[in-house]
């Protein structure tokens, strides 16, 4: 497959107080996405809260996003505790449509390089989803080594990694290490959307991000100054939304785009129990923060 490089903006997954799934704002939050022509969406990620989700919620978020989906590729999250539970998820999302899955080392125990090695081995083998590996350690807790990217790289059906972006002095450097050790072809991007620009001006692939996944043409504008090696155009919008980046680091962006999508979409979701919804005071921040931001960056 030709992965979908550029920008894959995760959307939330918003849920009724039951904790099913609430279609009708999936879709709502999906279909702008498509109309934006984002290079692909990332579905059931951990903006998405894949891991509160059953097997059968997961199924249902993916059919329905595939359905308006307009031929972008949807790339969902298939990370489980078990190999078994995460080959299933991913071929449920095949047998959706999904163009590839998002695969994170889950683990109550932690697991060892091998481990990771077989499990994602067995789910690229046994499920014939092409797989974006998913490193995120934060949620995780397992990093992985060059020296194994570099060989999972090698797998038949592997064909991209998802970085955390490290901090902007470090980027360049850490592309270009990861360049040289996964196979020629292997698509390499990052999340972590405050210093995602710079990984894209140092040549990144994909940009992995929360917050395009509610303003799609302003991130899509960053990524396009980015490929056309417009590393100013990309700086300068990338500034613009500094006051988001400081709420995603005092708040962490799951509990700051539950609460955006709720004051620019009118998405009323509530992140799943036990994650609480910001307080009081810490919403008025995210509502300052979006007051101050011109109109045209908030799309």
């Amino acid at each position: 497959m030709t992965y979908p490089d550029g920008l894959s903006a995760f959307p939330i997954t918003p849920t009724n107080e039951d904790g099913s799934i609430d279609l009708g704002a999936l879709r709502e939050l999906v279909l702008p996405l498509v109309e934006a022509r984002v290079d692909s969406i990332g579905l059931l990620g951990s903006t998405g809260t894949y891991m509160y989700l059953s097997r059968e919620e997961r199924r249902r978020a993916t059919e329905a996003a595939v359905a308006i989906s307009g031929g972008v590729p949807i790339i969902a999250g298939i990370g489980a505790l078990r190999t078994d539970d995460s080959v299933r998820l991913a071929q449920d999302a095949r047998a959706a449509g999904a163009s590839a899955g998002l695969l994170a080392p889950v683990s109550y125990t932690p697991l060892t390089d091998e481990e990771v090695f077989e499990h994602f081995s067995t789910v690229a083998r046994e499920s014939g989803l092409p797989i974006c590996i998913y490193d995120n350690p934060g949620t995780t807790h397992f990093t992985f080594s060059p020296e194994l990217l570099g060989r999972l790289s090698r797998i038949e059906g592997i064909v991209a990694v998802k970085s955390p972006a490290p901090g902007a002095a470090e980027i360049r450097a850490h592309h270009f290490a990861l360049k040289t050790v996964v196979r020629n072809g292997c698509s390499l991007g990052y999340s972590g959307d405050w210093d995602s620009a710079e990984g894209l001006i140092a040549g990144a692939s994909s940009w992995y991000s929360v917050i395009g996944g509610l303003f799609p043409i302003t991130c899509l504008a960053i990524v396009r100054a980015a490929q056309r090696n417009d590393a100013g155009e990309a700086r300068r919008l990338n500034a613009h939304l500094e006051p988001i980046w400081s709420l995603f680091k005092e708040f962490s962006s799951l509990r700051v785009v539950y609460t955006i999508a709720e004051l620019n979409r009118a998405i009323h979701a509530k992140p799943p129990r036990p994650i609480l919804p910001l307080s009081p005071p810490a919403r008025a921040k995210v509502e300052t923060a979006l007051a101050g931001l011109p109109a045209d960056l908030l799309r």
